[in-house]
């Protein structure tokens, strides 16, 4: 039972869940890959506080994964799955022929013992080697997805998602992503088979405020309680929306505003945007 519901022995308890984490098989992180992770707080280099709600938390280190997976050719082979607390996903160590070990994010389905392939060329579409979106076959899940040859995964690295590749025109591959949105990319973007494991990561309910602290979020005040001049949707007497849209401290909509930049070079290569969970309409 990868999920696993507290009784109702406390207030604490009450309606909360934990993650088994059933996938794992190594408990202790790779010593040459723990990297320093230091907390900003919600603070930008002035200092200035640009995300609210943010600090606290317990200790993290930060482990360096491998996104561009460039060391072509040479079997990996899979010595555990490990957790992250960095990110939803769980980590797979690969230790290569030469004796180099790095990280990746686990695909679902994987096991201890398992050789993987990075490759230039075709290989075995296998669940958790990685290849040119050119060869891999169309109607496959991928994840990791290159935007920009050579740059490294940067799509669908999330718990549970995955990207379905539907077809090929030319020099572009078009894929279906999780949230519905039908993009284009360059064939010569390397993306890993399979979709990212751990999927029971979003059935799991903190329950109380304390966890919510452990990873570090803080309670946020709502707008509508705060002063006029703290707040667009601040001030009033007794409890008062003002009659205004939802928006944020800035001002910016919150809900049916629009959110990504103008005259991006990848807007064309957007063919149908994703659809608003709220409203079920194309969002802007």
């Amino acid at each position: 039972m990868p999920i696993r519901v507290y009784k109702r022995t406390s207030a604490g308890r009450r309606n909360s869940s934990v993650n088994l984490h059933a996938e794992v098989t190594k408990q202790t992180p790779e010593k040459s890959l723990l990297r320093r992770y230091s907390k900003t707080a919600g603070r930008n280099n002035q200092g200035k506080i640009t995300a609210w709600g943010r600090g606290g938390g317990h200790k993290r280190r930060y482990r360096a994964i491998d996104w561009k997976r460039h060391l072509d050719d040479v079997p990996a082979k899979v010595v555990g799955v490990e957790y992250d607390p960095n990110r939803s996903a769980h980590l797979a160590l690969l230790e290569y022929a030469g004796g180099e070990r790095r990280y990746i994010i686990a695909p679902k389905g994987i096991k201890d013992g398992e050789v993987l392939l990075s490759s230039r060329q075709r290989i075995e579409p296998k669940v958790g080697n990685c290849m040119p979106l050119k060869y891999i076959p169309t109607g496959l899940n991928v994840h990791c997805l290159e935007m920009v040859p050579g740059k490294g995964g940067q799509l669908c690295r999330a718990a549970g998602m995955s990207a379905r590749l539907t077809n090929r025109e030319e020099k572009w591959a078009t894929l279906v992503m999780p949230s519905g949105e039908i993009r284009q990319v360059s064939i010569e973007c390397r993306a890993t088979i399979g979709e990212v494991g751990n999927t029971d990561h979003q059935q799991v309910r903190l329950g109380k405020a304390g966890r919510s602290r452990h990873r570090g979020r803080k309670p946020k005040t709502r707008g509508v309680v705060r002063n006029h001049y703290d707040h667009p949707l601040g001030g009033g007497e007794g409890k008062s929306k003002g009659g205004r849209a939802p928006a944020s401290k800035t001002g910016v909509f919150a809900k049916g505003g629009r959110t990504r930049k103008r005259k991006l070079a990848s807007a064309k290569r957007i063919i149908r945007r994703r659809r608003s969970k709220r409203y079920g309409q194309l969002t802007l």
